[in-house]
């Protein structure tokens, strides 16, 4: 995989205006460590997991240990302003997992994922998660070195949030609506959503998901495979 992705601090919402020569990137110091990041992970799939808080995105990582553990390797670090209790959920299901508390910040810096690193078992490790904190503004900003972003979108939330948070779905790979299974019971459209994203991000891919049910979780393990073995022969490629 090449290691000359943009910078996603880069990326601008549609409808914003760039004055020529007069660009200032406030996050250059945050993408310089994103890159080594990347030149330091150059055989492991490292996805970014974004979302509102409480969308889902444990139990999803949960649950996505338990499909995929006998295929991958997988290891998480868990972003959370304070404790370890995300952490400690992915342990009980047998997933490599470290925490990251923030003490209060809103996002995860590249230059903390950076530190984590040396702090956890990535021997053998095919695909890293980096579970952001829950929040839809501060960590749209800053790449992490990931290859993918991933932003959850809960039924429970309402379906317009791709209009009001534009740079996250801008900047991801595929949004999942997560808690597929309450859609018969409240007012959230995936079609509607699916074209208010698409409108941000035309190159974006959709999965419906219930974790809890199991709808749509194959879908999103086989896109994961599919990235895991991409990531890979890129790697192989290189050497």
């Amino acid at each position: 995989m090449s290691n000359t992705i943009s910078p996603k601090s880069n990326q601008m919402p549609v409808g914003s205006v760039q004055c020529e020569n007069t660009s200032l990137n406030l996050l250059k110091a945050n993408d310089f460590v994103a890159k080594a990041i990347r030149d330091r992970l150059t055989d492991i799939c490292v996805i970014n997991i974004c979302s509102s808080p409480g969308s889902g995105k444990t139990t999803l990582m949960q649950e996505t240990g338990k499909r995929l553990g006998q295929d991958l390797n997988i290891a998480v670090l868990v972003g959370d302003p304070e404790t370890e209790r995300d952490a400690i959920r992915m342990r009980e299901v047998g997933i490599n997992a470290l925490q990251i508390v923030t003490g209060g910040m809103c996002h995860i810096e590249a230059q903390m994922i950076l530190q984590a690193l040396d702090h956890i078992n990535l021997e053998n490790v095919d695909l890293l998660f980096i579970e952001n904190v829950g929040n839809l503004v501060c960590p749209a900003a800053f790449d992490l070195g990931e290859d993918y972003r991933v932003t959850l979108l809960a039924a429970t939330e309402g379906d317009d949030k791709p209009k009001k948070y534009p740079r996250m779905f801008l900047t991801s790979e595929l949004m999942v609506v997560s808690k597929a299974d309450l859609l018969p019971y409240v007012p959230f459209s995936v079609d509607a959503v699916t074209k208010d994203a698409r409108e941000v991000n035309p190159n974006l891919d959709v999965i419906s998901i219930s974790s809890l049910k199991g709808d749509g979780v194959d879908e999103w393990c086989n896109w994961l495979k599919e990235r895991v073995a991409a990531k890979k022969a890129a790697a192989s490629v290189s050497e």
